[in-house]
Formats: structure tokens, C-alpha cells, sequence
């Protein structure tokens, strides 16, 4: 029996119009696929479509529901992240069109004890791929310790 994935909002600690993924359709323990469907209300977008930058942040997200995913599973609760950067971003299109939906795929490739992961990543519609990038990401143990510089 398949398990039964939750509301994309249990995953992410992003709240509100900044949580721009509208669903997990497949969970696993490298992977993640999310789907978006471009909305004329997304805070992004303009003139009708949302500018294909903005896929680096569903990438980051992607991550984000794998990681409270993950952490889910350990009866944790979604943690903040951070994205440090990103590699080969390239992209079929400049712009996403309001209505298109998008699934996003994220593949860990790489992961640290000290919380440093790296992502290969896809958006793509249907069959056709119209970006990829591999982005670096941090989840620290303890975010708000971090953010007040108090790392051990």
C-alpha cells in the first residue's frame, strides 16, 4: 500500500503566497516530485506568467517538502533551510505562463553530517524538461541557533 502524503503546508515551513508548491505527488528516500500549477494570484507573477527565475525557488522548495518529508518520518516537524546557491541554471523558456503546471524534481546527490546537501533538480511539463539546475542547500540542526551565530 502506497503512504498516503500530506497537505504540501506540513512539509514547508513557508506560509501563506510564499509557499508556491501546491502538491507532493511522490516522496522517497532521495527524491522528492512536487507540481505547481502557475497562478495569476502568485506573488511573482506579472503581465499574465511568472519569470523562469522564480523555478530556482520551486527547486528550493521541492527540497524543503523532501526535507520535512524526511523529518516527518521521524516525527519532526518542518525546519527552516537555506539555499546557498546554485549551478547550471538553465531554462527552455523565460517565462512561465499562468495555467502551465510544472512538476519539479528534486534528486539528493549529495549529503553532510553537518546539514550541507546538494540537489540535481528538474521543472518540467509533462515529458518536456524547461529547466534543471543543481542547487546547494543548508539545514542546520538548530536554525534559530544558527541565525544568532551560535553554532557548535
Amino acid at each position: 500500500m502506497t503512504e498516503a502524503l500530506p497537505p504540501i503546508t506540513e512539509l514547508v515551513p513557508h506560509a501563506g503566497p510564499m509557499c508556491l508548491l501546491d502538491r507532493v505527488l511522490e516522496a522517497e528516500a532521495e527524491r522528492l516530485l512536487a507540481e505547481v500549477q502557475v497562478k495569476g494570484d502568485n506573488l511573482f507573477c506579472r503581465d499574465g506568467a511568472v519569470d523562469a527565475w522564480i523555478g530556482l525557488e520551486y527547486m528550493a522548495q521541492a527540497v524543503a517538502a523532501w526535507a520535512g518529508w524526511c523529518g516527518r518520518r521521524e516525527g519532526k516537524t518542518p525546519r527552516i533551510g537555506f539555499l546557498l546557491g546554485t549551478r547550471r541554471y538553465r531554462s527552455a523558456l523565460a517565462r512561465y505562463p499562468v495555467g502551465q503546471v510544472l512538476q519539479v524534481e528534486v534528486r539528493r546527490s549529495y549529503q553532510a553530517d553537518n546539514g550541507l546537501g546538494q540537489f540535481d533538480c528538474q521543472i518540467r511539463s509533462g515529458e518536456t524538461e524547461l529547466a534543471s539546475a543543481t542547487i546547494t542547500v543548508f539545514g542546520p540542526e538548530d536554525p534559530s541557533e544558527f541565525l544568532k551565530g551560535e553554532t557548535s
